[in-house]
């Protein structure tokens, strides 16, 4: 199929008597996946770029357009999506002749969707500034089953008045969406949200490896939990992997993806002055299922560290 943009297309306009906007997004990996088809399902065109085309070919087929780089998806699009692993993929992609900084027009938005340093997110949207336009951080809160079901957050940093300008697109990939300031502070919430999570996962594994070794069997402890007052929707939906058979192939955040979040957690911490005792013990438990050899699988298996340390297997 053609994957090019028509070139009297604009970038904004009616189709079908429905508003739509050219959009980019760079990086389609489990997350970009779920996203472009929500966007184009809204109605919007949406033009993409991955290291790796292969990831693409589903998205092609349900009528993404392809750009060779970065820059060239930035030059079909109002506003341009990314969302990679660190800052430094973030910065390979931003930043550069064949970044997306090089092909967006003035006045043009950069929505990064990665949980990155605040301070590293500051400095390439500095660089966005300088070239006439404009940089949001824009990290989603929601594993692939909360951006399935619809139920997944945006939280924004940046621009006041750019917010307003993308919320209408950002709605079509969840229905809370919130400007939490200035650059930066979407991922410093990002970073605090993540931290809540993992300990919460933790705590939950730390509580059902004890009471089964106090003889309570496995699936009576998780069915217990999620009918309390301790039930989350976090919990709701990752708490039943540990059950036997119930792990998921492919994770949906595994061990090493999720520590680096709670190693950003406890940078943060150190660069402000601000305790972060709970992320630190989190971090340890990652370390242990990394020694373990069992960090290729979602983060929950860290239950089974608790196991392990108890005499249970």
């Amino acid at each position: 199929m053609d994957t090019q943009r028509p070139a009297d297309a604009g970038l904004c306009g009616f189709q079908n008597g429905v508003a739509f906007v050219d959009l980019g997004f760079v990086g389609l990996g489990a997350m970009g996946q779920l996203l472009v088809p929500r966007l184009m399902n809204a109605g919007h065109r949406v033009t993409g770029w991955n290291r790796s085309r292969d990831k693409a070919a589903m998205l092609l087929e349900a009528g993404m357009l392809w750009a060779d780089t970065p820059r060239k998806v930035a030059e079909q699009a109002e506003i341009v999506f990314s969302i990679v692993t660190d800052s430094t993929a973030v910065k390979a992609v931003a930043l550069g002749a064949q970044g997306i900084v090089a092909g967006l027009r003035k006045g043009g938005i950069y929505i990064d969707m990665s949980t990155i340093d605040p301070d590293a997110s500051r400095a390439v949207a500095a660089e966005f500034a300088k070239a006439g336009s404009i940089m949001l951080d824009g990290p989603i809160s929601g594993s692939p089953v909360t951006v399935t079901a619809g139920n997944a957050s945006v939280m924004i940093g940046g621009d006041e008045a750019a917010f307003e300008r993308v919320k209408p697109v950002l709605l079509a990939i969840g229905p809370k969406v919130t400007r939490i300031g200035g650059n930066g502070l979407a991922c410093q919430m990002k970073i605090a949200v993540n931290l809540l999570l993992m300990v919460e996962v933790i705590a939950f594994g730390e509580a059902i490896a004890l009471a089964e070794k106090g003889g309570v069997t496995r699936e009576v402890a998780v069915d217990a939990v999620l009918k309390s007052v301790a039930a989350s929707p976090v919990l709701g939906y990752r708490g039943p992997f540990i059950l036997e058979g119930k792990m998921p192939k492919v994770p949906l955040a595994d061990v090493t993806l999720q520590q680096k979040d709670m190693l950003l957690a406890l940078d943060l911490g150190r660069k402000l002055g601000s305790p972060v005792p709970l992320a630190a013990a989190a971090n340890e438990m990652m370390n242990a299922c990394r020694g373990l050899g069992i960090d290729h699988r979602d983060f929950v298996a860290a239950h089974e560290v608790y196991r392990r340390l108890g005499g249970q297997s």
